[in-house]
Parts: structure tokens; C-alpha cells; sequence
């Protein structure tokens, strides 16, 4: 950077860290020692001047040169600091290290400033990543799964004479006691019981497994409450041992079970439904699962500062949401037993992986000059200037005034190279077979009716959210 005021270079140095040097003449500075002195004014109160009214010259004879000079170094460097990042489009991702080397008393101010900046790594082997993703497809089996559940609804129950298995239902007569006392719930006559669904505790259902009509069971089983040593002592008598029979898969059944006169188009519902709502999940799973295997081929240490970074993006980014909803942040905390530590702690393995993402995925842009040139550049932003109702012009410019251009150019590469990753990445499902991409995309005729799934808060901070943390940073 130069001008006639302020000049500045920057000097590349070991460990990531460049250095800034900053040089600000006399008659520059003298307009931020203006401006102290006139902050200065509204603090401290002059016999006949009203507050902030109090002239520079008074000012200087009443407290010295000094303080001016000082106010006008704290508030002031900062400020010229940013401005060189911006003129040499430096990538910072911690605060810098400021050693002022001339101007404290007089004259010309310099400075230099040591700060890391974010790494290039090497991201080997991305175009032969291999990813798996659900089926996009349900099977038979899936399909027949869903219609036997729906008959389900409508089984009757008829008493047999076998043992019981995971699925018939029981009468049982029980009683539960806990140091022989009575457990309140715990005990009651004719009651039915869904084998195999644990709905009071595990042994309940081992127990009733293999028993028919008219046995006794007398067992233990361990207190769900972990403080309670005592176990709980049942006694269960089974009467009646029923199994599920299904209607009969027909048309008569389909049509009064459902908006379908046909099991034939009761199932073409089921397969279209069922197949957008997994094609959803596949898409969503090739995003994420492709940006897990290229974090896995970042093999550097990436800079703590990142990390840190991302850790406070996602914490303030859980402040908002709960204030949003009117949650106190600390009252969260406590209902969840978290410590506001516990929490930074819990969200620095994710943050590293969006971190590790992040810098895979400049390098693909990079590597397959996939970052946009200057007409796309400039075009992306009319659209977002757009979306403002602002003039693209004027928001490039209010832009390059921030240093965002750059940041901005590699969410759009970024953009580009995890989309350009999840259409080259070879697709297998979870049994290890091929996927045809084809099979990914959404029937013409649900385009309006394609489900909607959350993405992980992983794949967000991954893959979408980096431009808010570049500005952060």
C-alpha cells in the first residue's frame, strides 16, 4: 500500500505469520491526534467550555502533547493496520502482534505487524475419492416393510396356544415391588403387553419370551434409577397369550385402509413417496459424506487460530438461535449439566473438520481453477446486490472498502469445488455397489414435493457458513 500519507509493505515469514510495515507521516497522524484530543474533550470538564467543546491548544496545555499522541496511537493503529490488509489482500486469521518502531514521542509513526494467515495445504488423491450414500432407491423388502405396517394398524388378535414371541401381545396380571414396597405403576391386573417392545424394563420382555398361559415368572430386574442399588421385584402371571393376523393384502383392504382402491397403486404411492424422501437423504448425505473424505486428506496440523474461530462462530451462532426463541443461554446450559467450557469443548472436533473442509476445498478450486474470474465475480455480486435491493456497483465497491472481495471470490470457488467434488466422486451405497448419479434426481413431477431435510449443523459450518466466518475473522 502508498499513498502520500500512509505507505506500507508486507514481508512473508516462517511458521504461516507475514509482516506488515506501516509507515504514517506526520501531517496523517497529526488528524488522528485531532480527533483524540477531541474525544478527550467530552470527558473532562474546562471552566467556560461546555463538554467536548474544550480547544486542542487548551487541551495541550492543560494535560500535554502527550496524551493526544497516546489516545491517537491506541485508537488510530488499528485502524491503518486494517487498511494495509486490505491494499496487500492479506488472508488474516488471528489478531496481530503490533510493535510500534517509530512516532511515540514525534514525527513520522511506524509500525510493524506480525500476523498468521491462513495456510494453502495439499489435498491429495481428491479426485479419486470414494463415497458412500444411502440408497437412493427403497427395495421390495423396504416397500413391503411400510405395507405390512400399515396392516398392522388393523391386525386383530387372536389367542394361540405356543409361547410367546417378540410381537404378541400378553394379559398379564403384575406386580412390582422395590424393598418390599409396591412400586406405584408398577402393578396391575389384565393388563396387555406388547412383547419385545421394553416399554418398563428389559427383563420384563426376556422373561415373558418362551412363556405360555398360566405361567408364573418371579424375577429381578436393576432399578433405572442409577442411584438406586436395590433392584425392583416382579411377579407376573401370564393368562393369555395372542398373536397378530394380518388382513389379507387385497384390494377390498386397500381400499378402505387407505385413498387407494388398489394395492397396486397403494404401493406406486408408497415407492414415489418413499424414493423422494430417500433421494433427499442421498443428496444430503453426498454432501456431507464427500466433505468428510476430503477433511480426511488434509494431513497438516491446521492453525489453532482457525479452530478458535470457528468454535466462537458456532457459540454465538447457538446464542442467537436461543435468544431467538427466547431461551436464556445460561438456564440452556443448566438444563443441559453443561458448563459453558464442556460446550467450547463439545464444538472443537467439528470445528476443526469444517476448518480441515474449509482449506480442502480452496485447494480443489485452486487446483481445478474452479475460482471465479472477474465478469463471474461481478456478476454474483449484482445478484446479491439484487437480492438487497442495492446497485451492484455499489456494492462491489462497499466490499473492496472491507477486504471482503477476496474472502467472497473463494465462498464462490469453494461453491464450485464441493460441487464439482459430489458430480466426480465415485458413489457406492452401503452395501458397496455402484450408485447412478441418475438415480439422485428428483422426478419432474415432485420437483414442487421434495421433502425437506435439515442438514447436519456440521455440513452447514462445512460447506455453506464459511463466508460468515471469514468476515468474523
Amino acid at each position: 500500500m502508498s499513498s502520500s500519507n500512509i505507505s506500507s509493505t508486507v514481508e512473508a515469514l516462517d511458521d504461516n505469520k507475514v509482516k506488515l510495515s506501516v509507515e504514517v507521516d506526520e501531517a496523517e497522524f497529526d488528524t488522528a491526534i485531532d480527533a483524540a484530543f477531541k474525544r478527550i474533550a467530552k470527558e473532562v470538564r474546562m471552566p467556560g467550555f461546555r463538554p467536548g467543546k474544550a480547544p486542542r491548544k487548551l487541551l495541550e496545555a492543560q494535560f500535554g502533547h502527550g496524551i493526544g499522541r497516546e489516545e491517537a496511537l491506541r485508537e488510530a493503529l488499528p485502524d491503518y493496520y486494517a487498511k494495509a490488509v486490505v491494499a496487500h489482500d492479506v488472508d488474516v486469521i488471528a489478531p496481530p502482534d503490533i510493535e510500534i518502531t517509530a512516532g511515540q514521542d514525534e514525527g513520522v509513526v511506524t509500525f510493524d505487524a506480525v500476523v498468521e494467515i491462513r495456510p494453502t495445504v495439499e489435498v491429495a488423491g481428491y479426485d479419486g475419492l470414494r463415497v458412500e450414500i444411502p440408497s437412493p432407491t427403497p427395495s421390495d423388502e423396504e416397500i413391503d416393510e411400510q405395507i405390512d405396517r400399515m396392516r398392522q394398524q388393523y391386525a386383530e388378535f387372536v389367542p394361540v396356544e405356543r409361547p410367546a414371541e417378540d410381537g404378541d401381545h400378553v394379559t398379564i396380571d403384575i406386580a412390582g415391588t422395590h424393598e418390599g414396597e409396591d412400586v406405584p405403576g408398577l402393578t396391575t391386573t389384565d393388563y396387555d403387553y406388547e412383547v419385545g417392545t421394553g416399554a418398563v424394563v428389559a427383563e420384563i420382555d426376556e422373561n415373558l419370551r418362551g412363556a405360555s398361559a398360566g405361567d408364573e415368572l418371579e424375577f429381578d430386574a436393576e432399578h433405572p434409577d442409577p442411584d438406586e442399588e436395590a433392584p425392583l421385584s416382579f411377579r407376573v402371571t401370564v393368562k393369555e397369550v395372542k398373536e397378530a393376523v394380518l388382513p389379507e393384502l387385497d384390494d377390498a383392504w386397500a381400499a378402505e385402509s387407505s385413498e387407494f382402491e388398489t394395492v397396486e397403486a397403494l404401493r406406486a404411492d408408497l415407492v414415489e413417496r418413499m424414493s423422494s424422501m430417500r433421494i433427499a437423504q442421498a443428496r444430503m448425505a453426498l454432501q456431507q459424506n464427500t466433505a468428510e473424505a476430503l477433511a480426511e486428506l488434509v494431513t497438516v496440523d491446521v492453525p489453532e487460530a482457525m479452530i478458535e474461530n470457528e468454535v466462537d462462530a458456532r457459540l454465538q451462532d447457538l446464542v442467537q438461535r436461543l435468544q431467538q426463541q427466547g431461551i436464556d443461554p445460561g438456564q440452556y446450559l443448566a438444563q443441559m449439566g453443561q458448563t459453558p467450557e464442556q460446550l467450547r469443548a463439545e464444538f472443537r472436533e467439528p470445528a476443526e473438520q469444517a476448518v480441515k473442509v474449509d482449506l480442502a476445498l480452496r485447494a480443489v478450486a485452486e487446483a481445478e481453477s474452479l475460482l471465479p474470474d472477474d465478469d463471474a465475480l461481478t456478476e454474483a455480486i449484482d445478484e446479491m446486490a439484487a437480492q438487497s435491493g442495492m446497485d451492484g456497483a455499489e456494492l462491489k465497491e462497499r466490499l473492496a472498502e472491507v477486504g471482503q472481495i477476496t474472502p467472497l471470490r473463494a465462498d464462490l470457488g469453494k461453491r464450485d469445488a464441493l460441487e464439482w467434488l459430489t458430480e466426480n466422486v465415485e458413489l457406492v451405497d452401503e452395501n458397496g455397489d455402484p450408485v447412478d448419479r441418475k438415480l439422485l434426481e428428483f422426478p419432474e413431477v415432485n420437483a414442487e414435493e421434495v421433502p425437506e431435510i435439515e442438514a447436519e449443523p456440521e455440513v452447514e459450518a462445512e460447506v455453506e457458513a464459511e463466508a460468515q466466518g471469514d468476515e468474523e475473522e
